[in-house]
């Protein structure tokens, strides 16, 4: 077996480190979130959009998350898989719920930004289709993991299963592009710089770190409690056995 790095080998010094990292970490997330939100609800409204402009700094940032949430779920199994840490496997299980919360978000909001922009709620579109292929995903994952009694072979079977999903997130990133879609093209990370002005770009990228801050946070708090609950089942198990 391949020996695990110290940061996956050493528990405690990931919980004395996120006891005091994740409430920091969230406190950050609430002075973003208040800033951008106050940037974005007394930006102007838009010429085309109206005040329906406004749900993007709702909208877009979860979609980021999502689909960081993902990426985080992906490396976790990988490590999980490659070093069998138990840390790992725990920041994989933690993080699938998550995603899941955001990735509903900006379906949710894209959704309703849709219906006045478009004429309907829904479209079959590239994108929209792989980002709920995104929901999907973290959903069968947390499936997988439930319908197991052995919980190790539930995690690697989900690892896999995360491991595999991964091919999804250069499909939603690339969509608009290689496919016709509604949806508009990137605003913000595209070659030439942003297209949108700073009195949008602002409060957008505000609530972007704040929902970034915010996974974060929760993240942390979510690997912590995964923990415990390990070690009292552990527990629980060797007072069983005695």
């Amino acid at each position: 077996m391949i020996p695990a790095p110290a940061f996956l080998s050493n528990p405690e010094r990931f919980m004395a480190f996120s006891r005091w990292a994740a409430p920091l970490i969230g406190a950050v997330a609430v002075a973003l979130g208040l800033a951008g939100l106050w940037l974005g609800f007394t930006a102007p409204e838009d010429y085309q959009q109206g005040d329906t402009v406004r749900i993007m700094f709702i909208h877009v940032p979860a979609a980021w998350v999502g689909m960081f949430a993902y990426l985080c779920l992906g490396v976790a199994s990988f490590l999980a898989l490659v070093f069998r840490h138990a840390l790992a496997d725990a920041a994989a299980a933690a993080a699938a719920p998550l995603g899941a919360g955001f990735t509903f978000l900006a379906l949710v909001t894209g959704s309703l930004w849709g219906r006045p922009m478009w004429g309907t709620w829904w479209v079959w579109d590239a994108r929209l289709t792989s980002v709920l292929v995104l929901l999907l995903l973290y959903l069968a994952y947390m499936a997988l993991r439930g319908a197991l009694d052995d919980e190790a072979k539930a995690g690697r079977a989900a690892a896999i299963l995360a491991l595999v999903g991964l091919v999804n997130l250069p499909i939603i990133h690339g969509s608009v592009t290689w496919w016709n879609s509604l949806h508009q093209g990137a605003s913000v990370f595209r070659a030439g710089g942003p297209a949108m002005p700073p009195v949008y770009l602002w409060p957008l990228g505000l609530m972007g770190l704040a929902y970034t801050a915010a996974f974060g946070a929760l993240w942390l708090v979510r690997i912590r409690g995964e923990v415990w609950r390990r070690r009292a089942e552990a527990a629980e198990q060797r007072r069983a056995a005695a």
